[in-house]
């Protein structure tokens, strides 16, 4: 009678991982799962600031330096008033409706000026950049323009338009076309050559791909165009409202130079800064809502 013998018992495998060389036998006491700690990168274990505190702390910086040198002696009222007085200027200017008038009247202004500066840049990027005769007919004599300093054209809107409105509305309306122009006819042009092949190849016509593939791909250079012409209305209008202006913010600033009030033209300088920064909010606001398909680098 023959008697079989079985194969030698080979361990069975254990089912909460591969074994690998080394690993503890049966009768080592193997560590516990839930003992184990998630590693966790060195950048979330830092400390996080709030952002809005990090944002906010340079200003603050600034300002408490400005109050220092301000009692120290270092910077004089007659060269540069302190915060404190600043603020009671302000307050005084809001108080009797002198700045919130003036505010309203700028921003008139930049509203008239960045609304034909943008149907006229616009358009012109969308003749210059989709067809190549409008490329050919209007890119040369913009870019003629574009060099030309649009300061040096106040004298003659005034001869042209008078010492009214719209000579300031002019000077507006012209230095906003011009960054607006460039960078739709950037995007314009960068869309991707692959993305209009495949709307051709989905059978989109000339106009379907311009409204599918062409402005859409083009809207993130128009958005930064945008908050370069608001940058440079802001500059505009500090030309303009010293051209025979008799209200708005500029106004107030001639005002208090002729008496040499420079607390009320640090005033002035902040509400011009302030404006600059909240229209600067309202487009980056905006290329959020319209901007979403488009991932971006955020920063670390």
């Amino acid at each position: 009678m023959s008697v079989s013998h079985a194969p030698p018992h080979s361990p069975e495998p254990d089912i909460s991982g591969i074994s690998k060389p080394g690993s503890p036998g049966p009768e080592e006491p193997r560590e516990a799962p839930h003992d184990l700690q998630p590693v966790t990168p060195f950048s979330t274990r830092r400390t996080r600031v709030p952002r809005w505190l990090r944002r906010t702390s340079g200003p603050l910086l600034l300002l408490a330096l400005w109050q220092v040198l301000s009692s120290s002696g270092v910077l004089t009222s007659d060269v540069l008033a302190s915060p404190g007085r600043i603020a009671q200027v302000g307050w005084d200017l809001v108080s009797d409706g002198s700045l919130p008038s003036a505010m309203a009247t700028s921003l008139r202004r930049v509203a008239f000026g960045l609304l034909f500066g943008t149907v006229i840049g616009t358009g012109l990027a969308l003749v210059s950049g989709l067809f190549r005769v409008g490329e050919d007919l209007v890119d040369a004599p913009v870019q003629m323009l574009r060099t030309v300093p649009f300061v040096g054209l106040i004298p003659l809107f005034i001869i042209w338009f008078g010492i009214g409105e719209a000579p300031k509305t002019a000077i507006i309306t012209l230095g906003v076309t011009f960054p607006l122009y460039l960078n739709v006819y950037a995007g314009i042009r960068g869309v991707d050559s692959q993305l209009v092949e495949a709307g051709e190849s989905l059978g989109l016509s000339r106009w379907g791909l311009v409204r599918h593939v062409v402005l859409p791909g083009a809207l993130p250079g128009a958005l930064t165009g945008l908050r370069y012409s608001l940058g440079i209305a802001w500059l505009a209008l500090v030309f303009a409202e010293q051209v025979n202006a008799d209200a708005g913010i500029g106004f107030l600033m001639v005002q208090a130079r002729d008496f040499l009030q420079t607390d009320v033209i640090v005033v002035c300088l902040i509400v011009y800064a302030f404006l600059g920064l909240l229209a600067d909010f309202v487009v980056r606001s905006l290329e959020r809502l319209l901007l979403q398909w488009r991932p971006t680098f955020t920063g670390r």
